[in-house]
């Protein structure tokens, strides 16, 4: 183990195999066990690491020799990973462009399987307010609730919002529905006094503005 840490501190994990990565991991929640044989089990069961962290916590726990500890430790890594990718993020919290916009929302959609729906609220020269997730696991944006995104930004104060969701299919191209959704919600809200920037579509790495967009 002291060998492996070592390693890790003199070189990274760019030296480790996978399932050197997965035993090293699961040193911390298996202190007097030999974790070799788990790790293995593990990329074999699920078949890349990838899917070994965004597997749910009953599938983990199906593998024998992994207790409620493991799972937590698993599941801990890309909440880890997504909360360091928002954090990096927040030193620009001036979104007065699509880029900037999509750049501080696509770490927000990190290992997200459900669909999620972000509202950003912004004062008059394009500064964050806020940003809250409103819903999750809707089936589709034309389900949004007008009415909760118009009292966040009165709430706010808010000049300006952009609302954000997240394509699980990995195409970020915006549907009828979510063009349909865009209008009611611009109307709503200019009624109000209250411009909608944008509307971001994001899945995975890629996302597209739909004021840009047109």
């Amino acid at each position: 183990r002291e060998r492996m840490k070592n390693k890790l501190l003199e070189a990274g994990l760019d030296a480790f195999d996978d399932h050197n990565v997965l035993e090293l991991l699961l040193f911390y929640s298996m202190p007097r066990k030999d974790t070799n044989p788990l790790a293995h089990e593990l990329l074999n069961h699920f078949g890349s690491l990838e899917a070994v962290f965004e597997a749910p916590a009953d599938e983990l726990q199906k593998i024998s020799g992994i207790g409620e500890n493991t799972v937590a430790l698993i599941k801990l890594i890309p909440e880890v990973c997504r909360r360091y990718a928002i954090d990096k993020n927040r030193s620009d919290n001036v979104l007065d462009s699509a880029e900037k916009a999509g750049k501080f929302l696509i770490p927000r959609y990190l290992f997200e399987r459900d669909e999620v729906v972000y509202i950003i609220c912004l004062d008059a020269k394009c500064k964050v307010l806020c940003c809250k997730e409103l819903f999750r696991g809707v089936a589709n944006s034309a389900e949004i609730s007008i009415r909760k995104i118009a009292e966040l930004a009165l709430a706010k104060n808010a000049a300006s919002v952009i609302i954000s969701h997240n394509h699980t299919s990995g195409i970020a191209l915006p549907s009828y529905e979510d063009e349909v959704t865009t209008k009611r919600i611009k109307s709503a809200l200019s009624s109000m006094g209250i411009t909608l920037s944008d509307h971001i579509v994001v899945a995975d790495d890629d996302f597209i503005s739909m004021a840009e967009s047109g």
